[in-house]
């Protein structure tokens, strides 16, 4: 990928890394290793572990041990922070991303990490969205930001099961931290979101999937936070309707039954993207306000108001999808309705940073090991993207999404 790279983009990428990132690294070995660390990460071979980079860095075989050793020691050991390393990146990729489109939608979501045996930091098996199954897996929450057309992962955070937190050998093997504590993933989510209003970076909409909707913990942290969100919540969720005075009113139901009790009638087809490629994408929506029934210590008169948005695929003999979000009233229920979408195309990310950037092939063990390797996946990332959003149009870009992960400038 980098050597097809135009010199002007050649030479954007040699500041990225020595000055821009490289200001953090505050020895030059590190430097030259974060350096060659990328180029593997960058490079054409399929496998993205510290060996096979190794090989391919080095053509005489003696030195290539010693390189390798470099890498490990690098990944593993060498001390330096990654949040220092993920919010240098951040910052420059939504700056640029901001000069074409306003970056406004930061998307919470995890993915899995497949692995064999039980020693590295975190594993278990667990179920992972990833594979689709229970699996003997690590979890890595994620926060991505979004334009209308781009999605970049900016920061990951290792789930640690209560297997590893409370277990102290297994702590001290794998070198977690002393402050380091259980979290679950909504309190985990919570925090990638604190850090990130910390660094300044932009966007005021968080979109979740279930797993962290239905948690009341983490919508009430995100409007804590002075953000909107648009959360996916499950079937069961009782709500109450409630008038123009936001008073509520009838019995609590769940979210599906309210839409089968409303009928297809109640619901408006909306198309929230255009076009034949990608082809145009629409369903059957209903809006509803509601005030969502769960025990927080909070009077229901006190409770915000929400748009509940219910989704009736075609086909379906009852509503399958359930969205709470803060959305204003004042926007149209197409856009909010394309807002809330956005969420899906995260999933794309994650396969180019797999399948592009080998960011599930570190084979080290410990929780430092597992974090640098994820900070220079990302800042490979975010440079990436930043060529992308450079050299292509808005419109141009949606058309390339389909194939490999585009570095040419």
């Amino acid at each position: 990928m980098f050597f097809t790279m135009a010199p002007a983009g050649v030479a954007r990428l040699t500041s990225f890394f020595e000055q821009t990132i490289g200001q953090h690294l505050p020895r030059s070995e590190q430097r030259a290793s974060f350096a060659m660390y990328a180029f593997g990460l960058l490079s054409d071979g399929e496998r993205k572990s510290v060996e096979p980079m190794a090989a391919r860095a080095c053509g005489d075989p003696d030195e290539c041990r010693a390189t390798e050793e470099q890498l490990l020691h690098f990944v593993s050991k060498s001390p330096w922070k990654d949040h220092d390393v993920r919010r240098e990146a951040a910052l420059y990729v939504t700056r640029v991303m901001g000069e074409r489109e306003p970056v406004t939608t930061w998307i919470i979501d995890d993915t899995g990490f497949l692995k064999q045996g039980n020693h590295s930091v975190g594993v278990q098996r667990q179920y992972t969205g990833s594979a689709g199954k229970i699996a003997n897996c690590q979890i890595g929450v994620s926060l991505t930001v979004a334009t209308r057309t781009e999605h970049v992962p900016i920061d990951f955070a290792l789930y640690l099961p209560k297997s590893w937190t409370d277990d102290p050998a297994r702590r001290q093997e794998a070198r977690i931290p002393e402050e380091v504590t259980f979290k679950t993933k909504p309190e985990l989510a919570l925090d990638l979101i604190a850090r990130a209003l910390d660094d300044e970076i932009p966007g005021d909409i968080v979109l979740v999937d279930s797993a962290y909707g239905d948690s009341s913990d983490f919508r009430n942290g995100v409007r804590v936070f002075g953000l909107d969100y648009g959360v996916a919540i499950h079937a069961p969720t009782k709500v109450w309707l409630v008038d123009s005075l936001n008073r509520r009113r009838g019995e609590a139901l769940g979210v599906q039954q309210l839409g089968v009790d409303l009928g297809r009638r109640a619901f408006r087809r909306i198309t929230w993207r255009e076009g034949t490629r990608p082809r145009k994408l629409a369903s059957n929506f209903c809006f509803r306000r509601v005030k969502v029934v769960h025990e927080d210590g909070t009077e229901v008169a006190d409770r915000e108001p929400l748009w509940l948005m219910m989704e009736w695929p075609e086909g379906e003999s009852k509503p399958t999808k359930f969205v709470l979000t803060t959305l204003p009233r004042r926007m149209s229920k197409k856009e909010i309705v394309r807002t809330v979408k956005e969420r899906w195309r995260t999933e794309r990310a994650y396969e180019e940073l797999k399948g592009e950037l080998g960011l599930d092939h570190f084979e080290g063990r410990s929780f430092p090991g597992w974090h640098h390797h994820v900070s220079v996946v990302l800042a490979c990332y975010a440079f990436v993207v930043s060529e992308r959003v450079r050299a292509f149009s808005p419109s141009t870009r949606r058309r390339r999404r389909t194939g490999p992960l585009p570095v040419a400038a």
